[in-house]
């Protein structure tokens, strides 16, 4: 029989105002759901209710949509690539690094347990997981709770450096159309998933690993399942070194000539287009308005690349443009409040503008930004029939207070701290802060071993045979 829960007299209520396509926020109003989607909001619900949660003293917002992440593999990096760059690539990890450092096969569902809890845990109640498909995926994706995109990646080539300041690539173009192929087969039983909540998404992995057929199939397939498509471009100098020596073009520009830019396509990361001089001085061509013009979303990561010292330039004057932007989680903590946090700062540094972006289009790219990326108008929102993806915040956690403006308090203050309940699809799945679905505390100690077998492979992987510890020493020497 069908469920109604009525979550009573929240002091706050960030309720969508479809008039305006944004959020406002609303004082002690009430919101009901049936099952999996919302069916009220305002006062004097008349409906039969099962559940009354009393939301006084409480902020009632939407869930929280993650367009980019990487659960099976980034958790495992925590204490290891926090500072570490390459000085010859341009302060990138990827190339250098980030091959040396990948949990096992018993590492992995750790890894990933460890980034679903931290995202629940941090009002996140969608998310887009690009990932290479390991065994257990789909089970562990579904355990969790979270409304789920899976986004199995594939590739033609593979990056690797011999000297630590040229990067190379190993193709196998056959390898990258048999890998697509399994991914199709895996977004097959994703579509006939019993839960309900978890979808697809086509992703060839990054515009430099990937032949121009592999890409365009790509997005003819998502076309085809009528799914949205992620590629990793515009992430760093060297790919845009090497995508204008290739082609002549910026990535930007190759992709629209391949016709693979439109509403469907996320481009991950699009830090590198040819506005940013700074780095670059390629002769300016517009590629944001490329982007817009074609309704290409860009899926922005800020902590990862602040960490190195990369921003892009800036968040605001993307939005200015009309450009859509989605918010995700590259790497760890996996705590979206705290990229949200990062996106302001990082963009009002570059800016040097205090007013280049504000909180609230910085909450809209985290919820409606992420949700039009994902072709959805049902999630990102508290609206009368969207689904029941849910956030309760404590406005009385020490950490929130003063609440003048509640928002302000979680995202530049609290963050995850005050996160007390969260439902997803009308389940509840995160209690007094605490996850429900799964065993964080088990799974980060199994990943902790992970880390420590992870240790022992490194100097075996490097081109300089260097051990985890000459890459990467302690904050400081042992004593």
């Amino acid at each position: 029989m069908p469920r109604t829960t009525l979550i009573k007299n929240a002091s706050f209520l960030v309720a969508y105002d479809a008039e305006k396509n944004t959020h406002s926020y609303r004082r002690n109003c009430d919101i009901a759901f049936t099952d999996g989607a919302i069916v009220h909001i305002g006062e004097g619900f008349s409906g039969q209710i099962d559940e009354t949660i009393d939301a006084s003293g409480m902020m009632v917002m939407p869930g929280l949509v993650d367009i980019h992440s990487h659960p099976a593999s980034e958790p495992m990096n925590k204490g290891w690539n926090d500072e570490l760059g390459s000085a010859r690539l341009y302060g990138s990890s990827l190339y250098e690094f980030m091959p040396l450092f990948r949990p096992d096969e018993e590492g992995t569902p750790a890894s990933a347990t460890v980034a679903y809890s931290e995202l629940l845990m941090s009002g996140v109640t969608t998310l887009v997981d690009m990932s290479g498909a390991w065994d257990g995926w789909l089970d562990l994706f579904d355990k969790s709770g979270l409304r789920g995109v899976v986004s199995p990646m594939y590739r033609s080539a593979r990056w690797y450096t011999k000297d630590g300041h040229v990067v190379e690539y190993e193709w196998h173009p056959a390898e990258g159309e048999k890998a697509m192929a399994d991914a199709m087969s895996l977004l097959d039983k994703v579509a006939a998933h019993p839960s309900g909540r978890l979808t697809g998404m086509v992703s060839p992995s990054q515009i430099d690993t990937c032949t121009p057929e592999l890409i365009k199939e790509s997005f003819a397939e998502a076309e085809r399942r009528n799914l949205p498509f992620q590629i990793h471009a515009a992430q760093s100098v060297v790919e845009f070194h090497e995508i204008t020596r290739r082609h002549g073009m910026t990535p930007v520009e190759w992709l629209e000539s391949l016709e693979v830019l439109s509403p469907r396509s996320i481009i991950g990361h699009g830090i590198f287009f040819d506005h940013h001089t700074s780095a670059l001085n390629w002769p300016k061509r517009d590629d944001i308005g490329s982007l817009v013009r074609s309704g290409t979303s860009v899926a922005h990561c800020p902590v990862v690349f602040q960490r190195r010292g990369i921003a892009i330039q800036s968040v605001g004057g993307y939005l200015r443009r009309g450009m859509n932007v989605g918010i995700g989680t590259d790497t760890f903590p996996h705590n979206m409040i705290e990229e949200l946090r990062a996106v302001g700062t990082g963009s009002r540094m570059v800016s040097e503008d205090v007013w280049d972006v504000r909180l609230s289009q910085i909450f809209d790219c985290a919820t409606l930004g992420g949700a039009k990326a994902l072709l959805r108008d049902d999630i990102g929102r508290l609206a009368v029939g969207a689904k029941a993806d849910i956030v309760l915040v404590d406005l009385n956690h020490p950490m929130m207070r003063p609440v003048r403006d509640p928002l302000r308090s979680l995202v530049h203050a609290a963050a995850e701290r005050a996160v007390k309940t969260v439902f997803v699809d009308g389940r509840k799945v995160v209690d007094n802060g605490r996850v429900l679905t799964m065993d964080y505390e088990a799974a980060s100690a199994a990943l902790q071993e992970a880390q420590y077998r992870a240790e022992g492979r490194v100097a075996e992987a490097d081109w300089a045979g260097r051990s985890s510890y000459e890459i990467s020493p302690y904050t400081y020497p042992e004593g």
